[in-house]
C-alpha cells in the first residue's frame, strides 16, 4: 500500500507567508500540503488557498484538512472542485467533518438547529452526484435540484473523504465516503475505528480501498502550548497526550509508525508548537519522516 506523507502549515502561516511556503514544499518534492479551516485566525481560506497553491504548482497535492461541510450549499461545493480537479488534475484531495473546530465559528456555516448531521448527509450525496452525473434531479429534505449539472467533471471521480471519530461520524464514512482523515486519536483508536468504517461500509454494500485510512499528527518541536494540550484531552480525555501529539520528531515517527500497524498510511504533519519556523519545521520532517514514503 501506498504511504504518503504530507505537510499541514500552521497557523502562523498567513496570506503573507502563503506562497512562499508553498513553493518551497514544491521545490522540495513534498507529496502534499493540507489546509485546515479557521475562519477565527489569518489562515488562508482552504477553497481559496487549494486554487492559488494549485495554480502556482505543478506536482504538490493540495488538500483540505478539513474543510466544514454543513452550511455550503453542494453545487457551489461540487462546482468548485469540479473546477479545481478540471485545472490541476489528480492533485486535489478534499476532505470534509461536520463542524468547525472551534465553536464559535459554527454561525459561519448556519443549518437548521438540531439537524447538521442530516444536512451533512444530504450534503455530501448532493456533492457526489452533481460530480459524477450529467443532470441531477434531486428532491430531499434540504435540496431540490432538477435537471441541474455543473459542466465540466472531473475523468475520474474525486474521492470525498470525511474527519471525524464519534461513532456516527465513522458510520457516515464507511456509509458515503472515500477515506477517513482523523485527528488527535491513539493508535488504537484508529484500529478501531478502521475497523468500525470497514463494517459499516459492508453493511452498505461498498468498500473503503485500503489505503484510505489517515490522520493529522501535531508535531510540537518547541513545546506542547497549553492550547494543544487543551484540544487533544478535550477529545480524548482518558487518554495520554503522548499518544495524541508527538514531541519531537522520534517521538513523531514512533506514532507514525503505531499507526502504520494500525492500518493507516496517509498522513498529515502539521506543526504543534507556535511560532514554529516552516522552513526549519520541513527541514526536519524531510530528514525524520519522509525516509517511511513508499
Amino acid at each position: 500500500m501506498k504511504i504518503r506523507i504530507g505537510i499541514g502549515l500552521g497557523q502562523q502561516t498567513g496570506p503573507a507567508e502563503f506562497a512562499a511556503a508553498i513553493d518551497d514544499l514544491e521545490r522540495r518534492g513534498i507529496d502534499s500540503v493540507w489546509l485546515s479551516e479557521v475562519v477565527s485566525s489569518h489562515q488562508v481560506d482552504p477553497f481559496i488557498g487549494m486554487a492559488h497553491a494549485l495554480a502556482r504548482t505543478e506536482r504538490l497535492k493540495v488538500g483540505t484538512g478539513v474543510a466544514v461541510l454543513p452550511g455550503r450549499h453542494p453545487v457551489r461545493v461540487a462546482k468548485q472542485l469540479a473546477s479545481l480537479a478540471g485545472l490541476a488534475p489528480a492533485r486535489v484531495l478534499p476532505v470534509f467533518g461536520l463542524r468547525p473546530a472551534r465553536a464559535h465559528e459554527a454561525a459561519a456555516f448556519p443549518v437548521p438547529e438540531g439537524r447538521r448531521a442530516a444536512v451533512f448527509d444530504e450534503t455530501l450525496r448532493v456533492v457526489r452526484l452533481l460530480l459524477t452525473e450529467d443532470e441531477v434531479t434531486f428532491h430531499g429534505e434540504f435540496f431540490r435540484l432538477d435537471g441541474l449539472g455543473i459542466g465540466a467533471r472531473p475523468a475520474k471521480p474525486l474521492d470525498l473523504w470525511l474527519g471525524g471519530a464519534a461513532p456516527a461520524a465513522l458510520r457516515r464514512v464507511g456509509r458515503l465516503a472515500d477515506g477517513w482523515l482523523a485527528s488527535f486519536l491513539t493508535p488504537e483508536d484508529t484500529r478501531r475505528g478502521r475497523e468500525a468504517i470497514e463494517t459499516a461500509a459492508a453493511e452498505a454494500g461498498r468498500e473503503i480501498e485500503a489505503d484510505h485510512y489517515g490522520i493529522t499528527l501535531a508535531v510540537a518541536t518547541d513545546g506542547v502550548p497549553d492550547s494543544l494540550l487543551t484540544a487533544a484531552t478535550r477529545r480524548r480525555p482518558n487518554a495520554d497526550p503522548a499518544d495524541l501529539v508527538a514531541t519531537g520528531w522520534p517521538h513523531a515517527r514512533g506514532l507514525v509508525e503505531r499507526y502504520l500497524d494500525a492500518g493507516l498510511t496517509k498522513f498529515v504533519i502539521r506543526p504543534g508548537s507556535p511560532g514554529t519556523d516552516l522552513a526549519r519545521f520541513v527541514d526536519e520532517f524531510t530528514t525524520e519522516l519522509l525516509p517511511l514514503q513508499n
